[in-house]
This record gives structure tokens, sequence and C-alpha cells, in this order.
């Protein structure tokens, strides 16, 4: 790293993420998010299948923009080694609460790194996350919020959900969707001011 504070570009559509990162006093300077095909492939695992999409994001970033820091980012909710949607439709999230309900599972928060120069650095937070047991009555009451809506697992932490989650061990950060230890470490570990003169 020169002594110069190279571009970083976040390589997401999250606001979010954007907000997260700013929550360590990181402002990036540009965010374009990667366009790409984000199924899972026959027989990946949650956690490799977080870190695919993370890479696969920051390299088709980092190919328009070569000079950059490019920051990129997938979150991924787990039952046991079943993968769950990104809710899309009611039918999504009401299915995914059903699953959850009751029960812990896992949230993996892959982030990647890649420095001006081609290397990458990459960093998986796991989280457990163990919801209490949702009534019908509640099912249908946080549904009509739409909060769900493109949420990973069909709930979002930082929302009305909160009120499900009986025990989170693990990265509170990781499961909104950027792990912020992590995201720190990385950029402190190539040079990167967390914490600019203002």
């Amino acid at each position: 790293m020169t002594s110069e504070k190279p571009h970083l570009i976040l390589a997401s559509a999250s606001p979010r993420r954007l907000a997260l990162l700013e929550q360590i006093g990181v402002r990036p300077d540009a965010v374009r998010a990667a366009d790409l095909d984000e199924a899972p492939l026959k027989g990946e695992l949650p956690r490799p299948h977080a870190l695919r999409l993370a890479h696969e994001k920051a390299r088709a970033v980092a190919a328009l923009e070569p000079h950059a820091l490019v920051l990129a980012a997938d979150t991924v909710v787990a039952c046991g080694r079943r993968i769950l949607p990104k809710a899309e439709t009611e039918a999504d999230a009401r299915a995914c609460l059903a699953l959850l309900s009751g029960r812990a599972h896992r949230v993996y928060t892959a982030i990647a790194l890649i420095l001006p120069d081609g290397r990458l650095r990459e960093r998986v937070s796991e989280t457990r996350v163990t919801f209490k047991r949702l009534s019908d009555t509640e099912c249908d009451a946080y549904i009509a919020l739409g909060e769900w809506q493109g949420k990973a697992g069909g709930y979002a932490i930082q929302g009305h959900a909160a009120a499900f989650i009986r025990l989170l061990t693990g990265s509170y950060s990781g499961v909104v969707g950027l792990p912020l230890f992590e995201t720190a470490a990385l950029l402190s570990g190539v040079g990167f001011p967390l914490y600019p003169a203002r």
C-alpha cells in the first residue's frame, strides 16, 4: 500500500452494509453492485456458498475498478445444511419463519477484499441465532409489515424480528449483513484508515 489512501468501492447495493461501514468511520468512494446469479450450486453448503458469492461479487466489480480496494459481502441463513432463500414472496417468508420458529439456525456472512494488486483477503463470521416459538398471530403480523422482502431467511434482525430472538451467539452486525469486527480487521490489515481525520 502507498501512503495515499486508495479508493474503496463497496460491491453491494445494500443500504444496511453502507450504514454499517459508516458506523466504523468508513465511507466508500463509490458503491457498485455486482449483478450475479446467487443460486446455490448443487450440493453447495452454506459457508462455502457465502464465500463463493463474496468472491464473485468482489471480482466482478474489481474487473471494472482495477486500481481500487473492492469490498464485497454475502449473507446466508442456514438451518443445518439447508440454505434458506432471500424471501421474495409471502409464501417464501412464511416457509422460512415456520422453519426458524422455536429452533436455532446459523447465519454466515463472508467478506472479500480485493486489493489494487489483485490479491484477495477473506473472512467469514458465523453466528448462531435462536428464535422463540412463533404463534400464527406473530407470523401474520410480521408478514404484514413487509420487512421480510428480499431478506435472507425471511427476516430482518434490525427490525421487528428482534423480538423473536431468544439468543444470539456471534456477530450481530454479521446477521445484519456486514460483520464489523472482521471488516475492520481486513481493512486495517491492508492499511486502510478506519478513523480518518475530520
